[in-house]
């Protein structure tokens, strides 16, 4: 089995643009681990590209069949939204990356072990919540309470005794180009 590389940051770290730069840049070399979700889908998200968008019949489904290796329920102001990973079968040899959260990584390393490679994008807070910001004011309707309810959230799901529990947890700082974070991701990349 090649390596999972499994992202994870707070709300507007960049994992997103990184997630897209590494596949662009290592298309065929590293493969897409694509997530679904139960939330509505984002102004300019693709189904099947950024998240497979399936009801909550689907999900039970999946659940049902023992076909989950990941699962979070949020309390959003717009009711509960889940995000979870189906299971899959990695190819031997290749790479994967995927955009998850710490719990997420957790259950991959119980499921794949050291072929794991957790990684935390960090960024200054004001500069997240800029981000979130921008983000936010580009949809047709903007939720500014959920961007709000998002960024406290964080501060609980990334505490550092969560951080700490986290095996070989690699640490990217985002906050210069996406070029600079690409570079630091290429490091990664070019360990064994």
């Amino acid at each position: 089995m090649g390596r999972i590389f499994c992202i994870a940051g707070k709300s507007g770290s960049g994992k997103d643009t990184l997630y897209k730069a590494v596949l662009k840049k290592y298309a065929g070399a590293v493969t897409p681990v694509i997530p679904c979700t139960t939330r509505p889908m984002r102004e300019g998200e693709i189904d099947g590209e950024n998240y497979f968008f399936v009801t909550d019949a689907e999900l039970q489904r999946l659940e049902d069949q023992g076909r989950v290796i990941e699962k979070r329920v949020y309390a959003t102001v717009q009711g509960p939204w889940t995000y979870f990973t189906p299971a899959f079968d990695p190819e031997p040899g290749r790479d994967y990356i995927l955009i998850t959260t710490l719990e997420g990584i957790h259950s991959f390393l119980r499921v794949f072990g050291r072929a794991v490679r957790p990684v935390l994008l960090t960024l200054p807070d004001g500069q997240r919540l800029h981000r979130c910001l921008e983000r936010e004011d580009a949809q047709k309707s903007p939720d500014y309470a959920e961007l709000c309810r998002r960024y406290l959230a964080d501060e609980r799901d990334f505490a550092p005794e969560k951080l700490s529990a986290i095996p070989g947890l690699r640490q990217i700082d985002a906050s210069g180009t996406v070029e600079d974070t690409l570079t630091a991701f290429k490091r990664l990349l070019e360990e064994k």
